[in-house]
C-alpha cells in the first residue's frame, strides 16, 4: 500500500513555507504522492473558519510539482462544476506535461450544503445538475487529451472548431479518481474514472464498497479501479464526529492494516498542523510508528 499527503493548503499559515516542508517530508520519507484539496470561494460563517484561508489548488500544485519532482501530484478532489471543464482540460493538461506525466486528478460533485459557494462563483444554477456537469468534464477532457478533433457534442459543451495542444504526457489515459460515498460516485468511479477516492471513511465501510466496485466494473466491461482512502490523521488525540485514525500509534497501525486488507492501494492522510517544523515532525512519527509496523505487518500476511 502506498502513501499519500494532503498539502497544507487549508488554514491560516497555509503558504509556500508549509508547503515546502509538507512535500518535502514527503519526498524524503519515500511518500508516493501529494495532494490539494479544492475550495474557491466559501460564504462567511462555519465553513469560512476552515476553508477562508485557502491557496488555490492549480496553483498550489504547480508550485509543488516543480519543486518536488520525484512525488506524484493530484487534487483530492476538483469540482469542475464550480469552474469550467475546457479551461480545466488545458490547465490539467499543462499540468502533466510540466510534471512529465505525474498528475492524477481526484474529481467530485461536492457536498449538497455547497450551494452558497456555486451561488458566489456565478454557477448556482449548475448546482442540481452539478453530477451530470462532472460526467460530461470526463467525457469532455478524455475527448481533448486524446488528440481527437472531430465534434464535441454535449448538454453543456458544444466543440465544433478546436485545436488542443500539447496533450497530456498520459494522453487520454491520464488518471481521474472520483471521490464521493454515494452509489452514483460508485458507478462514476467504476464506468468512467480510474480509481475510486473515498474521504471521511474506515476499513469497514471500504469493505462493504469494494463488491458495489467490482460489481459496477464488471457491468461496465472493464478492470477493478485504483481504491484510495483520505483519512485525517490525529495523534494522540481523540475521536472526530467523522472516521479519522486517531489515538496513540499502537492503536492505529491495525487500522492501517485493516485498509490493505480491504484493498486500499494508497492512503492519504491529512495532518491539521501547518506549521512547518511541527508538521515534518508529525509525518515522520506517523511513518515511524504506524505506518513502517503496518507495512511489516502486511508483508507476514497478517491483516487480522
Amino acid at each position: 500500500m502506498k502513501l499519500g499527503l494532503i498539502l497544507p493548503t487549508i488554514g491560516n499559515g497555509a503558504g509556500p513555507e508549509a508547503l515546502d516542508a509538507a512535500a518535502g517530508a514527503a519526498s524524503e520519507l519515500g511518500w508516493e504522492s501529494v495532494w490539494v484539496t479544492d475550495h474557491l470561494l466559501v460564504p462567511a460563517g462555519p465553513e469560512a473558519d476552515e476553508y477562508g484561508w485557502v491557496l488555490e489548488a492549480t496553483t498550489a500544485l504547480t508550485w509543488v510539482a516543480a519543486r518536488f519532482p520525484r512525488l506524484r501530484v493530484g487534487f483530492s478532489v476538483l469540482i469542475p462544476a464550480m469552474r469550467d471543464a475546457p479551461l480545466l482540460a488545458k490547465q490539467l493538461a499543462t499540468l502533466d506535461v510540466l510534471t512529465g506525466g505525474r498528475l492524477t486528478v481526484g474529481v467530485g460533485v461536492s457536498d449538497t450544503d455547497d450551494l452558497p459557494e456555486y451561488e458566489n462563483l456565478g454557477k448556482g444554477d449548475r448546482f442540481k445538475r452539478r453530477g451530470a456537469y462532472l460526467d460530461e468534464s470526463i467525457a469532455l477532457w478524455r475527448h481533448l487529451w486524446s488528440g481527437r478533433t472531430d465534434p464535441f457534442e454535449g448538454e453543456f459543451h458544444r466543440l465544433s472548431d478546436f485545436n488542443f495542444k500539447p496533450l497530456p504526457v498520459q494522453g487520454a489515459g491520464l488518471p481521474i479518481w472520483c471521490g464521493g460515498r454515494s452509489d452514483g460516485a460508485i458507478r462514476r468511479a467504476a464506468w468512467l474514472c480510474d480509481g475510486y477516492h473515498a474521504a471521511q471513511t474506515g476499513p469497514e465501510n471500504i469493505r462493504e464498497r469494494v463488491p458495489k466496485l467490482a460489481a459496477q466494473a464488471k457491468a461496465a466491461g472493464r478492470e477493478p479501479v485504483t481504491i484510495s482512502v483520505r483519512v485525517r490523521v490525529r495523534l494522540d488525540q481523540g475521536p472526530l464526529s467523522v472516521y479519522s485514525l486517531h489515538g496513540r500509534p499502537e492503536e492505529m497501525v491495525p487500522e492501517v492494516v485493516g485498509f490493505a486488507a480491504t484493498g486500499v492501494d494508497e492512503l492519504v492522510v491529512v495532518f491539521k498542523e501547518t506549521d512547518p517544523g511541527r508538521l515534518a515532525a508529525d509525518m515522520a512519527r506517523f511513518d515511524r510508528e504506524v505506518f513502517r509496523p503496518a507495512l511489516e505487518q502486511i508483508a507476514t500476511g497478517d491483516t487480522r
